[in-house]
């Protein structure tokens, strides 16, 4: 490995000549030996050194700790005191220009090169320290969200081009000031928020200029410096364009939850045309139903799956011969065996529909009972979907509460009598009580 190359600064012949020697002993290579602060700039024009040893009493306007900050500040070499003056005004300006030696005339050999190579390997730390800091400055300057450091004392002390922009706040007007001071923010709902320092994962933020930008944040402290308390990092980004997204979604999800709701009750309208004397009552069970799953605690999303199944739930009767709806005499064997066809022809027809919810299904299986008994599958208890057990329940007590071209109505004592006596038999018995519970106790009403 190459030995470093000296640039020398004294003014005294001897001296300097002296040094030259004792530099060259040890191995280096004197690049030049110079005697004018103003001559130390040309030469590191010429032929830059690894290190410059400078006296501090120089000839000329310069003396040597005027040089040696400009050799530091825009070269990056460092500089090594020599002089005969210890006193103690010298020593404290020379300390003010973070010289990385200090000779005090006269000097050995042994301590001269101890002194070089520390120097030198405290530049190289110092120089790859920066490199590193003007790296992550860049990165933290081009990256794409906002980010503002804070020290111990919560003042800021770094804000990115981005944070500067959202803020409205140049780089010198917010280095220094209180975090609260630049970053001003309130809730979604619109109040002066009184939490600790981002306690909402999102929030509003206030520009200078009176601006409101919804953003995302996370807050995470800094590594600790001794017995110093350790500052926070704040990374923030607008999530204008994914609220307004969102928004679109909703807006979106609406329309089609109307169009759905516009498209069943236009099928329900429909098969009540076809059978005048069960006009409102897949509107009825729909209610029950709904109701039923609320006091059970289903979710709001499946509730809503439930109501649409519900109020379709006789779709298939469409493939029923309307004399046979509306007859009104007791249906024969056959008769009755063609309106056993209508959950499967229901399915058939809502089976190729992309519904959120499993609805052909739901229709399928709404005349199953948990013994075996019902149809068109003979499905068991645990085969049969939570909304299709609603559903028996609903359409057997509004059915039998209410008037059929073949019989009068048995009102809604008869109704409820008959799912309590096949309670855990045919329908299920959380479904049961949940229905009596909501009749006898809470007064709820088919009308």
């Amino acid at each position: 490995m190459s030995k470093a190359r000296v640039l020398i600064v004294e003014d005294e012949n001897l001296v300097a000549r002296d040094l030259h020697n004792m530099v060259r002993l040890l191995g280096y290579e004197v690049t030049a030996v110079v005697q004018t602060g103003e001559e130390v700039i040309a030469s590191l024009n010429q032929k830059k050194p690894d290190l410059v040893l400078m006296d501090i009493v120089l000839k000329g306007k310069l003396d040597g700790i005027s040089v040696a900050a400009v050799v530091w500040e825009e070269y990056c070499i460092p500089v090594v005191y020599i002089t005969s003056f210890a006193d103690d005004l010298t020593f404290e300006r020379a300390k003010l220009t973070e010289p990385f030696g200090y000779l005090i005339k006269p000097f050995e050999e042994r301590e001269l090169e101890l002194t070089i190579e520390t120097a030198l390997y405290k530049a190289r730390m110092q120089l790859l320290l920066r490199e590193k800091e003007q790296w992550l400055s860049t990165i933290l300057r081009s990256i794409g969200d906002g980010i503002i450091v804070l020290n111990s004392e919560g003042l800021i002390s770094f804000i990115n081009p981005v944070a500067q922009r959202m803020t409205g706040l140049d780089e010198k007007q917010a280095l220094g000031r209180k975090f609260e001071q630049v970053f001003r923010l309130k809730d979604q709902n619109g109040h002066l928020p009184d939490f600790e320092l981002f306690s909402l994962r999102e929030s509003i933020l206030i520009s200078k200029d009176g601006r409101e930008i919804p953003i995302e944040q996370t807050v995470a402290p800094l590594p600790p410096d001794r017995a110093v308390s350790p500052g926070q990092v704040i990374v923030f980004r607008d999530i204008t364009a994914r609220k307004k997204a969102e928004r679109e979604l909703q807006d979106s999800w609406a329309r089609l939850q109307r169009a759905l709701q516009g498209t069943i009750q236009a099928i329900s309208t429909t098969i009540e045309m076809r059978d005048p004397y069960t006009a409102g009552h897949q509107r009825r069970v729909a209610k029950l139903a709904e109701a039923i799953g609320r006091e059970l605690g289903m979710p709001e999303a499946r509730l809503e799956g439930l109501k649409l199944a519900a109020e379709i739930h006789d779709i298939g009767k469409i493939y029923v011969p309307s004399e046979i709806l509306s007859k009104p005499t007791k249906l024969t064997e056959l008769e009755y065996t063609i309106i056993k066809t209508h959950p499967q022809a229901g399915h058939e027809i809502l089976k190729n529909i992309e519904f959120p919810w499993p609805i052909a299904e739901i229709v399928l299986q709404h005349h199953e009972r948990i013994d075996g008994s019902g149809y068109p599958r003979g499905l068991k208890n645990g085969q049969i979907l939570p909304e299709s057990r609603i559903l028996a329940v609903a359409d057997v007590v509004e059915a039998m509460a209410s008037h059929r071209p073949y019989r009068p109505a048995f009102g809604l004592d008869r109704a409820l009598e008959e799912i309590k006596l096949n309670r855990g038999r045919l329908y299920g018995p959380d479904e049961v009580d949940a229905c009596v519970k909501l009749i006898e106790q809470r007064g709820f009403s088919l009308d």
